[in-house]
């Protein structure tokens, strides 16, 4: 997605890729897997026993981070996406294959992997950095964690609006540290045309398959439940969180076929993004133009596929960057998951409104200001956003957000309706969906990161990762915290762990934050805000608190939602 409006709001770059340099195997025993194995040597090994996993196929040296923190990164969990298989499912690791070529040695698990192939972020980059084969997770896990500890397990999507992000510029180190009685994993999946590549052709699967970067983050699921225990990890106690794109993957999980697979037990959606789910026909245009673009623009789709395949990854990075005006102007101008008729039928808000969904507790909230839109042209970005979107739905919109309720700020009054559209209803929706059926809890994150004028679209991301403000292909600035901030950031990862530990953000929270009540549409939801300054020798103090969602709030949403047809999510 675009950045934020403000220049200052962390851009939404997140990151799951993995790839390890290659070793050769000759006089020091190492041996080329994929990833990089220890010398046989018995005082390295030894030293390290303790953070060494074994999955029964292979073993794993992580890396203590924390006296109490071991991050094991880049652990394959499908087999390379690569020739062939580019554009493809995901197929699952064969540990047979690993257990040859590891032949018993440890394989240094210690270093961040390469991300996947990253697409532009709009403003003015290039994409293309990133590696292909980058089918990986990164375990943060508590020393000493071991089979048989049955922790409960977090399993986080990034989001970079299915087209970037880099999972290292959000680590989990500091999340164990302070709660040493859970696991975290982040999965790095495909992105852009190497995820999301959908022409009609695609019905039949020995041409390709539909939405091949969501089915990775359903196999790195498959492959926790499979896997998860040899890091003490619990594989019936899975929570799946994601962020943005990662939220709209997580609401996708929710109401995708898979969902009845039993592969979590309970869900965190923070900013949805209700992307359009579009129809493969109306993808079309897209491929069509891309596979000119990267040089594969003759013959049938059949054939134009074949040709992609074989393409090099800078020809088709070039491609993808390219499909954005002027070069094209179609509506649909994103690579993002589709309606396959197979694993994701329907649009997700339709299925949350009829009850179509796993019934699962649920957090589910945004930030006060959430938009991916700016300017003053309310009209045109809503049919940017929503290409499918009429006059007449427009129209209802501006009539529901009066300019009147904004000042006369034309500005507001668009970031307010995109807000709504893009972000904000996914709260009010999916909320209200689960409480009925299961629990839910709402959140508005009301916390502006320093030197913001107003609480973007991704603010949270820089309380709850170390000050992390992302950049071009897959790069972060770590920038300090203070100790407010710091005091700040660990009541907000009480509340997710709290919910990961027991499916309620109550249970574990810090004693100073307030109870968050469960939702209904006219009882309160949690406005999360930083606390007044710390003061040396002083307590510290939430300045988190409670509120009703207005009446006018309720109604605009109820129309967004209403509108799913046109809307497509």
């Amino acid at each position: 997605m675009p950045p934020s409006v403000d220049p200052k709001a962390p851009r939404l770059l997140m990151l799951f890729s993995a790839t390890f340099t290659l070793a050769s195997c000759l006089s020091q025993q190492i041996l080329q897997v994929g990833a990089v194995l220890l010398p046989n040597d018995a005082s390295i090994v030894s030293s390290t026993r303790s953070d060494i996993v074994d999955t029964g196929y292979a073993r794993y040296l992580g890396n203590r981070t924390y006296p109490n923190t071991v991050a094991y990164l880049g652990i394959p969990y499908a087999e390379p996406p690569l020739g062939e298989r580019r554009f493809r499912a995901p197929v699952p690791l064969d540990i047979h294959r690993v257990v040859r070529e590891t032949k018993g040695g440890v394989v240094d698990a210690r270093d961040y992997p390469d991300f996947c192939i990253q697409g532009t972020i709009g403003a003015g980059d290039a994409g293309g950095a990133g590696s292909e084969d980058c089918l990986k997770v990164n375990i943060y896990a508590p020393a000493g964690a071991k089979r048989g500890s049955n922790l409960p397990v977090l399993v986080y999507t990034h989001g970079g609006g299915f087209t970037y992000g880099n999972p290292r510029n959000w680590p989990f180190d500091h999340w164990i540290n302070q709660s040493p009685n859970v696991v975290i994993v982040s999965v790095y999946y495909r992105l852009s045309s190497f995820g999301f590549l959908a022409t009609p052709a695609f019905s039949d699967p020995t041409v390709g398959d539909f939405n091949a970067g969501f089915l990775d983050q359903v196999q790195a699921l498959r492959w926790v439940r499979a896997n998860i225990a040899s890091f003490g990890g619990d594989a019936r106690k899975v929570t799946i969180n994601g962020e943005s794109a990662g939220g709209a993957s997580v609401a996708l999980h929710l109401v995708a076929s898979t969902r009845n697979e039993g592969l979590y037990r309970a869900a965190i959606g923070q900013s949805v993004w209700r992307t359009p789910v579009p129809t493969p026909e109306e993808q079309r245009p897209l491929f069509e133009f891309y596979s000119k673009h990267a040089g594969c623009g003759e013959g049938s789709a059949v054939t134009q596929v074949a040709c992609l395949r074989k393409a090099s990854v800078s020809a088709l990075a070039r491609a993808q960057d390219a499909a954005v005006p002027p070069l094209f102007n179609g509506g649909y101008n994103r690579f993002r998951p589709v309606l396959d008729g197979k694993v994701i039928t329907d649009y997700p808000t339709r299925s949350f409104l009829t009850g179509n969904f796993a019934k699962v507790p649920l957090i589910v909230g945004s930030t006060t200001n959430d938009s991916v839109s700016g300017g003053t042209d309310i009209a045109a970005n809503l049919r940017g956003s929503f290409p499918s979107i009429s006059n007449a739905a427009i129209n209802a919109l501006i009539e529901a957000y009066p300019l009147a309720d904004f000042n006369s700020s034309v500005a507001l009054q668009l970031q307010t309706i995109l807000g709504d559209a893009q972000l904000r209803c996914a709260g009010y929706i999916m909320g209200t969906a689960f409480s009925k059926v299961a629990k839910s809890w709402t959140y508005r994150y009301n916390q502006p990161t320093p030197g913001a004028v107003a609480v973007h679209h991704a603010a949270e991301n820089w309380m709850m990762f170390k000050g992390t403000s992302t950049g071009f292909n897959g790069t972060t600035t770590f920038e300090p915290q203070s100790p407010t901030e710091e005091a700040f950031a660990e009541e907000l990862i009480a509340y997710w762990l709290s919910f990961v530990r027991s499916r309620n953000p109550n249970t574990f929270k810090l004693a100073r934050s307030p109870t968050w009540t469960e939702y209904a549409p006219t009882s309160a939801r949690i406005v999360l805000t930083a606390g007044p300054t710390v003061e040396p020798g002083t307590g510290v103090v939430s300045g988190t608190t409670l509120e009703v969602e207005s009446e006018t709030g309720i109604a605009r949403c109820k129309l967004v939602a209403s509108q799913v047809d046109e809307q497509q999510n």
